[in-house]
């Protein structure tokens, strides 16, 4: 039977052309940004990025999108990809709230005869419940890393959450996305559907972006804005097989002021992440207000704190009664000097990272309270609110005006000093 050629050449050329597309259209992709709202009455981050729909809280362990949905929505096939990922998404530990008749509004895929369901986690109250899998509207502007471009749509695959487990957020908050190194994290979806990378930036409280793209931040500096994307110093990420977050490779803290370093007396090995079992290590987390240590942790660092004030103290600042729920507070006749620009003169926490291109010190205003109490806690009897028990948790105080970029791929963290030590802030991006 003779062939036709002009047939089959019709057909290459098409599937070409649809290649070609596909390929311009991602590499043209460009990086997108969505602002961050801060909570007053929580102290969460919320972002938002849903379509035309309240916003989401942001938790950097969280591995789905999940939302209240209308009665009426649409479900993800049982045997596809995204149920197969979910379905390793499980917490290991929640406290299960009632989904109650979550299906009785789904519309099943044509041809599918069963809908995947998912298991959305409340990261405050330790919460979880069952629903739908379902695709959420989003919108996000374009940014060239200088400026504002133009809006753009997509859609992401999430949870479908009960009013129940919006228990403890914020009032305004539908739910929760989760941006951890998991394929169904908000982060890891938008990579995959555009392209660009696997990488996000935070900078709380001001705004987020999605993709590699530069960060100018305004600065007394005569010669304009400055990239900090290119003066940011990095560190290896750990990975944990038992929780989703971003642990730190730390080796040492120490205590510093205007002495010699005060290392935290600790044995060896205290801070580090036992992969097999998931516990220990340094964990970054946006749903812990203030860090959280250890007990036997916080007794070390408790003790080298108290140690650098009492050697190095310009004044008569000294220790006084806590006020809930912070342990270690100072006063006395001055308490710590306040800088011209730059905050409280106190104490800096230097955790020494390893593989790192440098380390990170945790500054005055990351971790002072109304100038007088230190916002980092000791983990009380029921244990760290974060899976696995880590050894410390950092917490949203001591992520604030610090740009940190987060590169899934190479599992590197990119982080800058805290910006008020530059004169400059998070709202100060020029695409703000």
């Amino acid at each position: 039977m003779p062939c036709d050629c002009s047939y089959v050449l019709a057909l290459i050329a098409i599937s070409v052309l649809v290649f070609v597309q596909g390929t311009v259209q991602a590499a043209s992709a460009k990086p997108l940004l969505s602002r961050i709202t801060q909570d007053s009455k929580t102290s969460l981050y919320t972002i938002s990025i849903k379509n035309g729909a309240p916003p989401l809280v942001v938790d950097l362990a969280g591995t789905l999108v999940w939302s209240t949905c209308p009665s009426t929505h649409s479900t993800v096939p049982c045997l596809s990809d995204k149920c197969h990922a979910v379905h390793h998404q499980q917490p290991r530990r929640c406290r299960h709230v009632d989904g109650g008749w979550f299906w009785a509004g789904r519309e099943l895929e044509p041809g599918s005869r069963c809908a995947c369901t998912a298991h959305p986690f409340n990261p405050v109250t330790g919460e979880c419940s069952t629903g739908d899998l379902t695709s959420f509207a989003m919108s996000a502007n374009t940014t060239n890393g200088t400026s504002l471009l133009y809006p753009e749509e997509f859609t992401t695959v999430g949870a479908c959450a009960p009013e129940r487990l919006l228990a403890s957020l914020p009032a305004t908050a539908a739910g929760v996305a989760g941006f951890s190194r998991q394929p169904l994290s908000l982060p890891s979806q938008i990579a995959s559907q555009r392209q660009f990378g696997n990488k996000f930036s935070l900078c709380l409280p001001a705004f987020a972006t999605f993709g590699d793209t530069p960060v100018y931040l305004w600065t007394p500096s005569p010669n304009g804005p400055v990239d900090y994307t290119k003066i940011i110093r990095h560190t290896p990420l750990l990975t944990n097989p038992r929780n989703a977050g971003f642990y730190l490779p730390v080796k040492r803290i120490s205590v510093t002021w205007n002495g010699p370093e005060v290392p935290l007396s600790l044995p060896a090995g205290a801070l580090d992440l036992d992969v097999r079992t998931g516990r220990g290590g340094v964990v970054l987390s946006t749903v812990t207000p203030y860090a959280i240590m250890r007990p036997d942790v916080f007794r070390a660092f408790a003790q080298a704190f108290d140690t650098v004030v009492a050697r190095d103290r310009i004044s008569s600042v000294s220790r006084v009664a806590g006020v809930k729920p912070f342990e270690l507070c100072y006063g006395g006749t001055g308490g710590f000097a306040m800088m011209k620009r730059t905050g409280y003169d106190a104490p800096g926490i230097k955790l020494e990272l390893a593989g790192a291109t440098g380390n990170w010190t945790i500054l005055n205003s990351n971790y002072l309270v109304r100038g007088a109490c230190v916002g980092i806690l000791e983990m009380g009897p029921a244990g760290m609110p974060v899976d696995g028990e880590p050894a410390i948790v950092i917490g949203g105080m001591q992520l604030e005006n610090i740009l940190l970029e987060f590169d899934l791929e190479k599992r590197m963290l990119g982080f800058s000093g805290l910006l008020n030590w530059d004169l400059t802030n998070c709202y100060s991006a020029t695409f703000l």
